[in-house]
């Protein structure tokens, strides 16, 4: 699985390069605090896969990175997709960090 840290993110935003961000926390989560990427929970993804690009770059994440490598594993296996990134150690470690 391919990852990116979160000075990479942050710079792909910096520099607004054309890329997707999936947020697959739920909708508590992203409402306390988010990257302002488009909201799948990990619950509704695999009935979601349309949303997702195969065209471009899509970083995914999640609260620490977890839930996120198990649906980028998903999407990898069960629909083909080649352009997944997790977001390594994800929102929390970009708090931590580069801050909100």
């Amino acid at each position: 699985m391919k990852e990116i840290t979160v000075q990479e993110l942050k710079k792909l935003m910096d520099e607004k390069k054309d890329f997707q961000l999936i947020d697959v926390r739920e909708q508590h989560e992203f409402d306390e605090a988010n990257l302002k990427g488009e909201l799948i929970p990990m619950g509704e993804v695999l009935e979601n896969v349309d949303k997702i690009s195969k065209d471009k770059q899509v970083v995914v994440h999640c609260r620490s990175g977890k839930r996120s490598a198990t649906i980028i594993n998903a999407l990898e296996s069960q629909h083909g997709f080649t352009n997944l990134y997790n977001l390594k150690g994800g929102i929390m470690a970009y708090i931590e960090e580069i801050g909100l």
